[in-house]
């Protein structure tokens, strides 16, 4: 585009499509926001809500390769693929397995750690009424020093590449007179500095909020084409049409057959993660990781509320509409059980499955498609939470004022 859009419409209501909007709000732009089911209402929810640069890494790992592909098949696995002869899934698998080297893994990582460094400062600029919280303290436990050493190699590596991670090393005692909560299993830790968190609902809805009360207008509708049409674009929402300067695509896992038409060929794939609320006796005040089962742990609510705490995790790469797999949350139970004490695993309430929007090479599609006007904010895999208000302003720039910030090079959506 080369003049100032007036009025853009962005498809998506999650935490992209809505710092988006935000930002082009802070530029005088008109924005109407259109979502099949309204704010928050896919991964943007159900999420461990953890605003963490010393854990926001490229999801293609070599470590998936070093665990063994069979073990993808197992339905315990974190990282679980069903069997299947869907052609697309299996195309989408055989490049994300490629990309699951130390190099790419390395490359993709630099880039990783620009974003990271960026990524506060995106959230202190919107100004909401939901804020973020301080993780203090952000702790990653475990039941071996073995286990440790992998997560402090890999912190290690994030630092080489320019990335800043600032942790202490703790022993048994130290890491339960943090945490009560821990359990018996926990025998040594890692206090991470610098991080934050947010209940993902309860942020989103509010950035939602912001922008209707900026004058943002909120359709709930499903959106089937979008289109240039003169000199603007026309987004079809149903039998209704909406003309505007401008059209965002942030409708996550779903993106694709909307940008496909507009020269976007990279595949986005579902990700799906688990979560559910449990309430234990001894009420954690900051997130608890556990990186040998990858489990993610958020205590949830505002300052007196009943206590909830979130347990998430698993990476399920199948059908983004397909039922809850009880036996994934079985998995993330029998997980956290042995780490956790005083929680009554039968009385979880909240289970949710989404579906995260995945790359092969880890890395968001954010910038211009091929045809003028129409416009990509998706693919950010896990960290949609974490990097959505960068991608919001970074792609905000860009379509207001033609800035194209160096990281839109690594982000192109026709890469």
């Amino acid at each position: 585009m080369t003049q100032r859009p007036g009025h853009v419409v962005v498809v998506g209501a999650g935490m992209v499509g809505l710092a988006t909007a935000w930002y082009l709000q802070r530029d005088g732009v008109e924005v109407t926001v259109v979502d099949r089911q309204g704010v928050a209402a896919g991964s943007s929810w159900g999420n461990a809500g953890w605003l963490a640069p010393a854990l926001t890494l490229p999801l293609p790992d070599p470590a998936i390769l070093g665990a063994g592909i069979k073990a993808t098949l197992s339905s315990s696995s974190p990282v679980y693929v069903p069997p299947t002869a869907n052609p697309r899934l299996l195309k989408w698998l055989a490049d994300f397995t490629r990309h699951c080297t130390p190099g790419r893994w390395r490359s993709a990582m630099a880039v990783f750690a620009q974003a990271n460094r960026l990524a506060f400062d995106a959230f202190d600029q919107m100004q909401i009424a939901e804020p973020t919280k301080a993780a203090s303290p952000f702790l990653a436990a475990f039941t071996s020093e073995s286990d440790r050493r992998v997560l402090v190699h890999e912190f290690e590596q994030v630092g080489d590449l320019g990335g800043e991670v600032a942790y202490d090393l703790l022993d048994a005692a130290q890491i339960h007179a943090l945490e009560p909560a821990l359990g018996e299993a926990v025998t040594c830790g890692a206090r991470l500095h610098d991080q934050r968190f947010i209940d993902p609902g309860r942020y989103v809805r509010a950035l939602g909020e912001a922008v209707v009360e900026r004058g943002g207008r909120l359709v709930v509708g499903d959106v089937v084409g979008v289109e240039r049409v003169g000199a603007g674009v026309e987004v079809r929402v149903g039998r209704d049409r909406l003309v505007a300067d401008a059209a965002v695509v942030a409708t996550g896992t779903w993106l694709g057959s909307l940008v496909r038409p507009h020269g976007v060929r990279s595949v986005v794939q579902a990700g799906r993660g688990y979560s559910f609320t449990v309430r234990p006796e001894h009420q954690p005040v900051g997130p608890i990781y556990f990186p040998a089962q990858r489990v993610a742990c958020t205590p949830l609510g505002p300052p007196g509320a009943e206590d909830a705490f979130r347990v998430a995790g698993m990476m399920e790469f199948r059908k983004p509409d397909a039922p809850l797999d009880r036996r994934r949350v079985d998995a993330i139970v029998a997980a956290a059980r042995p780490m956790l004490r005083g929680v009554d695993w039968e009385a979880r309430t909240d289970e949710w499955v989404g579906s995260r929007p995945c790359t092969v090479d880890g890395l968001p599609l954010v910038g211009a498609t091929r045809t003028p006007g129409v416009f990509v904010a998706g693919g950010h895999g896990m960290w949609g939470i974490a990097l959505g208000p960068l991608s919001g302003r970074l792609l905000a720039d860009r379509i207001v004022r033609g800035q194209a910030h160096p990281l839109l090079q690594s982000f192109d959506p026709l890469r």
